[in-house]
């Protein structure tokens, strides 16, 4: 049955919210996690998870996962679901987002240690069919968003395509054939544009180099070394129980629920993975501290230019091979954000993997305007960093 034209405008609306330039969003924005003033690091942070989900606009559910150690603290804030009540839970199934970059980062930088990949690899060498401009462009630029590849995403053509069916199926090519006819922002190397575009390519030299399917090499690479039972590259939009509800939150209207309302594939290595927040954290405290691949290639992602994840994470963002550093006035982590119709996700470490933090809350929220929900987030994200490194 076809879904009411308001459902999917808003799926439609919440994917162009996604394509945010992000040349002009800043990598400094307030609200990025001041010192802990009055109260435990833990308790501050359980206050402002309760106020994000009553400010305006706000998320009807959030969970912050913070681990010292061998100790794990979860807190949670509203609903994970609005028909039943339940709160969020370490173990539900989300939409992590543009996380799955990490987790496009982790596979191919594992097959860079392997030697069945390398840093220098071009486009040009491995596939074939696109652009002779994106011959040069090698594995290191895209995985660090110096490619100068236009993101598919912002393509006029493809949001006109989401906009009359965002259930639509289509290939990793298809993707790719929104962005093919755009000339490259500037020289490859030259300048930081984060672009989905980069990772889908990442993704097709994935499976050049290994042969096999993208979900058989993370599997193979990632998911299966970690454990990680509940964390996969879907095809369609269900969702394994129990998992978390995506919500659309328009002021003046009901929240909708839009946890199927975006097929993930159009996402694919992008941003269309599911984990839970449990192993979302058993991850980035595994790849920060470099247990996926060899020290020399650990280094060569460490490399930090200028430039924000999105949406930006808390304090000033600096962007490596797939991971982001965030410098707070708590301490340095590192790891990624992402939105999705009805979905955030934070997650981050500290450089030895010893201090995490995971915060997911079930609703689309960025940075394309300062909204007190945005902000109430941001805030959230800098108190979690704090709780991790001093709780």
């Amino acid at each position: 049955m076809p879904r009411p034209n308001r459902h999917a405008a808003l799926a439609a609306t919440c994917l162009v919210t996604v394509a945010c330039l992000l040349s002009s969003c800043s990598a400094t924005a307030p609200g990025s996690g001041a010192a802990v003033a009055g109260g435990s690091p833990a308790e501050t942070l359980g206050t402002a998870l309760r106020q994000l989900t009553h400010v305006t606009g706000g998320p009807p559910g959030a969970l912050a996962l913070v681990q010292i150690g061998n100790r794990v603290q979860t807190q949670t804030a509203g609903a994970a679901d609005l028909l039943s009540g339940r709160p969020i839970a370490p173990d539900d199934t989300i939409r992590i987002a543009s996380v799955s970059k990490a987790f496009n980062g982790a596979v191919a930088l594992a097959l860079v240690s392997d030697g069945r990949l390398s840093l220098d690899a071009t486009i040009g060498a491995l596939l074939h069919g696109l652009p002779s401009a994106w011959g040069p462009v090698t594995l290191d630029q895209l995985l660090q968003h110096t490619s100068g590849l236009p993101d598919y995403t912002k393509s006029p053509a493809f949001l006109a395509a989401l906009q009359a069916n965002p259930e639509a199926s289509m290939t990793p090519t298809q993707l790719l054939s929104y962005a093919v006819g755009e000339p490259l922002l500037f020289p490859p190397g030259t300048r930081y544009d984060y672009s989905d575009t980069d990772n889908i390519v990442v993704g097709l030299m994935v499976e050049s180099a290994t042969g096999t399917s993208y979900e058989s090499a993370l599997a193979a690479t990632v998911t299966t070394p970690l454990d990680l039972t509940g964390t996969t590259l879907p095809t369609g939009t269900a969702l394994a129980s129990p998992f978390v509800h995506g919500y659309a939150i328009d002021p003046g209207h009901p929240p909708e629920d839009v946890t199927d309302a975006l097929n993930p594939v159009l996402a694919w290595t992008s941003g269309g993975m599911v984990s839970t927040p449990s192993e979302l954290n058993t991850f980035l405290r595994a790849y920060v501290r470099g247990a996926l691949f060899d020290a020399r290639t650990r280094a060569a992602q460490l490399r930090f230019v200028p430039g924000a994840s999105g949406p930006p994470g808390p304090g000033t963002n600096a962007a490596g091979l797939a991971l982001y550093r965030y410098e707070t006035t708590c301490g340095t982590v590192y790891g990624h954000t992402g939105n999705y119709p009805g979905y955030t996700v934070f997650a981050a470490s500290t450089l030895d993997g010893s201090r995490s933090a995971v915060v997911v809350v079930n609703e689309q929220l960025n940075d394309r305007s300062a909204t007190p929900a945005f902000t109430a987030l941001r805030r959230v994200w800098g108190l979690a960093v704090c709780a991790a490194v001093h709780g």
